[in-house]
C-alpha cells in the first residue's frame, strides 16, 4: 500500500495519474497547502523541502518502507516498481528522462510563475507578467514542435513524460496561452484527458479545490509563513 500525501495541483495530479494507470493500491492523505499542512513536522520528515506530493510505500525495496518526495523521482520510482511507462530500450528510456527533466526544470517552474504573476500576485507587475507569459508560450511551442513529429512527448508510446507534462497544460488560459495556436499540444492533451485512468486521477481531492484563495491562504503559500525557518 502506498500512502500518498497530496493535493489537487499539477504536481499532485502527475502521481495520481501514474497510480491510476498502474492500478497500484494507494491511500490519499490530503496535504492542504493553503492551511499549512506542508509545514507540519510529520510531513517534513517525509518531504524535507515541504513540498507535496510525497509518499510512503510500505512495500519498498527489500520489503522495507520507502519514503520519497519530489514528483519526478516518484514517477521514476513507480515506473521501476511496476515495469510500466518507462521503456526498456535504452535510447527511449533516456528520452523519457530528458523530457521529465524538461518538465521539472522548465515547464513546472515557469508555468508556475505564470500562474502566480498573472493570477495570484497582489501587484500587477507588467514586466513579470510579460516575462512569464512569453516564456509559457515559448515552452508550449517547444512541446508543440515535438508533438508534430511524435505521437507522445518522449517517444512513440505513452510514458511518465506525458504524465509529468500534461497536468501543467490543462488550463493554458491561466498562463496567457491560446491553446489553438498549438494544435499538436491540444490534440495530445485532449487525448490524454480522455483516458479513463486520467479522468479518475483528476477527481482525486477535486472537491477540495477552491474557486479563490483567501488572504490567509495566500499568506501561507506566498508570504512569510513559506520562508520561516524550521
Amino acid at each position: 500500500m502506498i500512502d500518498l500525501y497530496t493535493w489537487p495541483t499539477p504536481n499532485g495530479h502527475k502521481i495520481h495519474i501514474m497510480l491510476e494507470e498502474t492500478g497500484l493500491p494507494y491511500r490519499v492523505i490530503p496535504i492542504d497547502i493553503g492551511a499549512g499542512d506542508q509545514f507540519k513536522p510529520e510531513f517534513l520528515r517525509i518531504s524535507p523541502n515541504n513540498k507535496m506530493p510525497a509518499m510512503v510505500d510500505s512495500d519498498g525495496p527489500d520489503g522495507k518502507p520507502m519514503a520519497l518526495a519530489e514528483s519526478g523521482a516518484m514517477l521514476f520510482y513507480l515506473a521501476s516498481k511496476t515495469g510500466r511507462f518507462l521503456p526498456e530500450r535504452i535510447r527511449e528510456r533516456w528520452q523519457v528522462m530528458q523530457w521529465v527533466m524538461f518538465q521539472m526544470g522548465h515547464i513546472g517552474p515557469m508555468l508556475g510563475q505564470a500562474h502566480h504573476f498573472l493570477g495570484y500576485a497582489p501587484e500587477k507587475i507588467e514586466y513579470a507578467m510579460n516575462r512569464y507569459k512569453n516564456e509559457a508560450n515559448r515552452l508550449y511551442g517547444v512541446v508543440d514542435r515535438r508533438l508534430k513529429e511524435s505521437k507522445y512527448v518522449a517517444c512513440g508510446e505513452y510514458t511518465i513524460a506525458d504524465m509529468a507534462i500534461m497536468p501543467w497544460m490543462r488550463f493554458p488560459e491561466r498562463q496567457g496561452v491560446n491553446i489553438d495556436e498549438y494544435p499538436n499540444v491540444k490534440r495530445w492533451r485532449d487525448g490524454l484527458l480522455a483516458r479513463p485512468a486520467v479522468e479518475r486521477a483528476l477527481k482525486v481531492l477535486a472537491d477540495r479545490r477552491r474557486a479563490e484563495m483567501t488572504k490567509e491562504q495566500k499568506e501561507v503559500l506566498f508570504g512569510a509563513t513559506q520562508y520561516a525557518r524550521r
